[in-house]
Parts: C-alpha cells; structure tokens; sequence
C-alpha cells in the first residue's frame, strides 16, 4: 500500500520488508489477504456471513484469533468472529 502512493522504486525492498513485523508473517497465508477488507471490515450493521464463512476455511484461523485477542482488536471480523463476539469471549474468560 505504501508504494501505491510513492513514486516508482522510490522505496527499497529492504525498507519495505522491514514494515511487516515477524510474529505477523501468518498474515500471508490469510484467506483474507487474498480477499479484501471489505468483507471483513463491513460498515455498521451489514451482514459478516461472508467473512465468517471465508473464515471457517482459513487455516491460520486459531492464530489470527489469537492475535486478535492479545491486541485488543476492536473492529472487524478475527479468527471468524465478529466484535461483539471478541468481547462476550473476553467477558467469560475472564
């Protein structure tokens, strides 16, 4: 997304490289990388079928779940579940 709005090989590999943390390199192999945020980002009070459903066939679901939880993400559809659902786990696990 940076280069998008950087002219032509203005920024090395190597820079670019360094913005993606190691412990996130599960994210390449998402379901959802491969999709689109808007499925998994949907604006208030549209449907997460679909998310949930390209969710339940991705097989880094446990670790985006995961990561999801231990950084308090807010919005959006992690691991398959929705916002609301994040935070009813969170409440019974506590």
């Amino acid at each position: 997304m940076i280069e998008r709005f950087s002219p032509p090989a203005t920024l090395p590999v190597m820079h670019i490289d360094t913005i993606t943390s190691p412990e996130l390199d599960w994210q390449h192999e998402a379901l959802c990388a491969q999709t689109g945020a808007d499925f998994f980002f949907p604006e208030p009070g549209s449907s997460v079928r679909e998310a949930k459903r390209i969710c339940g066939m991705c097989p880094i679901r446990a670790a985006c779940l995961e990561y999801a939880l231990d950084n308090d993400e807010r919005f959006g559809v992690w691991g398959g579940l929705s916002e609301k659902e994040r935070l009813d786990l969170r409440r019974v696990s506590r």
